[in-house]
């Protein structure tokens, strides 16, 4: 058995291990009561391009989106992400694949990195800090 084929057994023992310990990551999505979200502080039910999907109660903090969005963005435009205002999504859209572009500012908004401003998502000065 060579060096990497070892790696590779141990790397998928560690993913197999994850998925059992974690049981979040096996959650079945949330669906609001026949589409009522009234009362709920973060929207369930997403109609991306006519597909709904639902969101799964294991939470990502505005503060982890942020994280991954910053080296992301440092990576693709060799700048520092301003991390106040309106986010510029149109640049965020070049360096995600576009079957995934739909799924951005629902993620972005449900996570509570932005707010939805008259139309611009402004980053929220909680979710930078």
């Amino acid at each position: 058995m060579t060096v990497r084929e070892l790696t590779l057994s141990t790397d998928e023992k560690m993913t197999g291990d994850l998925f059992e310990v974690d049981k979040r990551l096996g959650l079945k999505p949330v669906v609001a009561s026949e589409g009522d979200e009234t009362g709920y502080e973060y929207q369930h039910t997403f109609n991306l391009d006519g597909q709904v999907v639902h969101r799964r109660f294991a939470s990502t903090a505005g503060s982890d989106v942020l994280l991954v969005l910053k080296k992301a963005w440092l990576s693709y435009t060799k700048a520092e992400l301003e991390v106040y205002g309106n986010l510029a999504l149109a640049t965020v859209k070049e360096f995600v694949a576009p079957e995934l572009h739909k799924r951005l500012a629902p993620l972005f908004l449900a996570s509570g990195l932005v707010k939805d401003v008259d139309g611009n998502l402004q980053v929220q000065p909680q979710a930078a800090a």
